[in-house]
């Protein structure tokens, strides 16, 4: 038998400058130990193969080696302890290691102890180590190793320098993978390379295992067909074919390759969870600057790209959310075959529903003005828009004035005459200002005008507005007016309104309240009331203002029990001629 290392031992890198993917913790490192500045305690922390436990090894090497006289290597190994927290996790293990701190080094200047798995390690534990962590001896170091940083005490983290080491990228750690290939003779295939980097989920140590497990089966070749088999991996072709399939509205074609992928032993969720991996590549090679977000080999970046412009955003988005979807609900469904077929039809019926609905210029030639709407910033405020709702009405009333000065044929004893005007007709159907006081008055009757010999019986007047200060016909236009208004409102304006006191001084309504609330619901209607009072009473430049009654204070109810008893004793004299006789008053 050989004595064959695997390439995680075999390949561990032993300086900083051979750490792959985790330069700004070696470079802080190298900076710490060229300035003496080295901290005592360390928390490395980040997943699992990233090089936590490399890291700790190289700096426990490297800050011995400096101490050495003559600069040659030594090996220091002795001084480096090594303490697997997982399974040394008592109070009794941790005061051995802080008896052990005790005794300095017998050969170099430091004594490095590296704790893996330190998240492992009891409450006790932990609070037994604070002291020796916070104040160890000059010549003591300690390197703390975890994949699971929340559970560390928030008492430890304080004491340390925590490092958190990333995961590896894709490119990095396929760069890797390809110098190893190379020194051991290995004809590696680039997108065999770039699966195994993408199924480690960015831990070079399970790369490492994959790669040594995949050359063992190729004989020392390394193709993509027998990574694909070998990982148990879906084949990105399958989900290429899937989807043109279910572009074309080919139901059953794709119920028949998803039956497929079945047979060949791959889960649902497995396949649901891929699938969207895919519909999410090729949404993101939608635009030139969220492709360079594709995580997938060279190989298949061109075909990414030319199904993702073939099928179009609006059909991917789609997909997409309908992936989704079922995958948030495969876990929890009781059929969850049933589930991804449901997807799968709904996926073949999406073409078709997207190019049954009209397009933005059939819209538009339907008469739908979409460009004429404006965003809700530019739209104008509620006192403006009821303004604008009055020009029907003035046009109406210019149009009577033309009425009235058009001429007129005078009226024979044979009969009515025969007036054709246009201009009449449009004043007399002119659409009134759109709310609640506008409407009732539209369904009201104006008073006709007597005809006089000297004008026409069709010419259309509107009543002169009377002059300011004309007295108490004036007010009582107003109050009817008002009235009339505040009828046609909800209860709770109208019995608020309904109880002022109008006094007309000028052009100014002071309306009088005796409650102070009255104020905001008649702000609230200000602008309504107004358009309402001019166009009834013809008059322009009204305003309304709010005044307080001052009322007298009302009389103090009666609350404790001495209170009542002498307002009853004042009400009811004989009540009182009863309680002095039997002596009953309340103290």
């Amino acid at each position: 038998m050989s004595d064959f290392v695997v390439s995680a031992r075999k390949y561990r890198p032993l300086a900083f400058d051979q750490v792959v993917g985790q330069r700004h913790v070696a470079d802080t490192l190298m900076h710490e130990i060229n300035s003496g500045k080295l901290a005592q305690a360390f928390l490395f922390t980040g997943p699992r193969g990233v090089g936590k436990t490399t890291c700790a090894r190289i700096l426990a090497k490297v800050i011995n080696q400096k101490e050495t006289a003559d600069g040659k290597e030594s090996d220091f190994a002795f001084n480096i302890f090594e303490l697997d927290a997982a399974s040394n996790n008592s109070v009794d293990d941790i005061r051995h290691l802080i008896d052990q701190v005790r005794i300095p080094p017998q050969v170099g200047k430091y004594k490095v102890y590296i704790i893996d798995e330190v998240h492992m390690l009891s409450a006790q534990a932990f609070n037994a180590f604070l002291k020796t962590l916070e104040e160890p001896p000059s010549y003591a170091i300690f390197i703390l190793a975890t994949t699971e940083k929340h559970k560390i005490l928030p008492t430890i983290l304080s004491r340390c320098q925590v490092f958190n080491f990333n995961r590896i990228a894709t490119e990095d750690m396929v760069q890797h993978l390809k110098g190893i290939a190379e020194k051991e003779g290995v004809q590696a295939d680039a997108d065999a390379l770039h699966l195994i980097a993408v199924k480690a989920d960015g831990g070079l140590r399970d790369a490492l295992s994959m790669f040594d497990q995949l050359v063992s089966f190729g004989e020392g070749k390394l193709e993509y067909s027998q990574a694909i088999e070998i990982l148990s991996v879906l084949d990105p072709d399958y989900f290429f074919n899937l989807t043109d399939t279910l572009h074309q509205a080919k139901a059953s074609e794709a119920l028949m390759q998803f039956d497929s992928i079945l047979k060949k032993g791959f889960d649902g969720s497995v396949f649901v969870s891929s699938w969207a991996h895919h519909l999410r590549n090729l949404v993101m090679c939608q635009d030139a600057k969220t492709a360079s977000l594709l995580d997938v080999g060279e190989g298949f970046r061109e075909k990414y790209l030319e199904q993702s412009h073939r099928l179009g955003f609006g059909y991917l988005l789609n997909s997409l959310n309908l992936v989704s979807e079922c995958d948030e609900k495969y876990k929890t469904s009781r059929n969850p075959r049933l589930l991804l077929e449901l997807c799968l039809l709904k996926m073949a019926q999406l073409p078709l529903l997207l190019n049954a609905l009209p397009s933005f210029d059939e819209l538009k030639k339907k008469g739908l003005n979409l460009g004429s709407v404006r965003p809700i910033s530019d739209r104008k405020p509620r006192a403006e828009a009821q303004i604008i709702l009055e020009s029907p009405r003035n046009q109406a009333r210019e149009d009577a004035a033309q009425v009235s000065q058009s001429p007129v044929p005078t009226p024979e004893a044979s009969g009515p005459p025969a007036v054709s005007n246009p201009a009449l007709s449009k004043a007399r159907t002119a659409a009134l200002p759109l709310s609640k006081g506008f409407e009732a008055f539209k369904a009201q009757k104006r008073p006709a005008v007597a005809p006089t010999p000297s004008e026409p019986e069709v010419q259309l007047q509107e009543p002169s507005p009377s002059p300011e200060g004309s007295g108490t016909l004036q007010e009582d236009a107003v109050k009817q007016a008002w009235n009339r208004w505040c009828e046609q409102q909800s209860p709770r304006i109208k019995a608020s309104l309904l109880a002022a006191d109008l006094k007309l001084e000028g052009s100014t309504i002071n309306a009088c309240f005796t409650a102070s609330h009255v104020k905001e619901i008649l702000e609230e209607v200000r602008v309504e009331l107004l358009a309402y009072l001019h166009h009834t009473l013809s008059t322009q430049g009204l305003s309304v203002e709010f005044q307080k009654l001052e009322t007298e204070t009302e009389t103090r109810k009666p609350y404790t029990d001495k209170e009542k008893l002498d307002f009853l004793m004042e009400k009811h004299p004989k009540l009182k001629e009863a309680v002095d006789l039997l002596n009953l008053r309340i103290p």
